[in-house]
């Protein structure tokens, strides 16, 4: 999950909703640069981040009773690997993507080194049953973490005030994306979408305690906080 701390608390938006948003963003992508097999990096853009469910999984909280920052959680071989099964039982080609995923999350983790040799190893038939090449698979997965990086931006208020410029990602062109807060839009220079201007949006969670004694009352109070949708605009100029 993605903590983000205030005066009275804690604004918490969930793993999954946080995969939507990148969908949404990826969803606009300009045609003519979307990868061969366009719906499937779409989906494993949407559901990248899908086993991560607060609902489901410990741990929340961490020894003083706070919640968890994603920033703060290492390789966890059992949703690895369930992540991973998910993917195969629908496409080889997400199943692809999820790799190279875990592998850029992951890959300077000594506890997932096994985990990832297995995977490389499997990627040449892979890559073979999906009927796809090395260099296609590296421009979806370029794509996939660009809207990944800007979605984590949004949902961490990590856009600087007074227009000042950040860096979102390289993208699947080799370009690399900047953005910059407007008014009441965030403008991305140079421009890499099929719309002039577009709107995104993501629900956030506002919990006003700060401390926790155990995961399940966290869960409580995750379950029981009430949801804010949060509405972007994304415009050219």
């Amino acid at each position: 999950m993605i903590v983000c701390y205030n005066e009275k608390g804690w604004q918490v938006t969930t793993q999954r909703s946080h995969g939507l948003l990148a969908g949404q963003i990826c969803a606009r992508w300009k045609l003519d640069n979307q990868p061969e097999q366009w719906v499937e990096t779409l989906i494993a853009t949407t559901e990248h981040d899908d086993v991560f469910n607060e609902f489901e999984r410990n741990p929340l909280i961490d020894d003083k009773g706070a919640p968890i920052n994603f920033k703060m959680t290492g390789f966890d071989l059992e949703a690895a690997t369930r992540l991973m099964d998910m993917a195969l039982t629908k496409s080889r080609f997400i199943t692809l993507l999820i790799s190279r995923h875990i592998e850029f999350t992951h890959g300077d983790d000594v506890k997932a080194k096994n985990f990832l040799a297995g995977l490389k190893k499997s990627e040449s038939k892979w890559i073979k049953e999906a009927g796809t090449t090395k260099a296609e698979l590296s421009q979806a997965y370029e794509l996939l973490e660009f809207c990944d990086a800007f979605s984590l931006l949004i949902c961490q208020e990590q856009i600087p005030p007074e227009q000042r410029r950040l860096e979102i990602s390289n993208g699947p062109d080799g370009k690399s994306y900047t953005l910059f807060q407007s008014g009441e839009s965030l403008i991305v220079e140079p421009w890499p979408f099929a719309v002039e201007t577009f709107e995104v949006s993501y629900e956030r969670r506002e919990i006003n305690e700060l401390k926790f004694d155990n995961d399940e009352s966290f869960r409580d109070a995750l379950k029981n906080a009430p949801v804010k949708p949060i509405r972007i605009r994304i415009s050219k100029v």
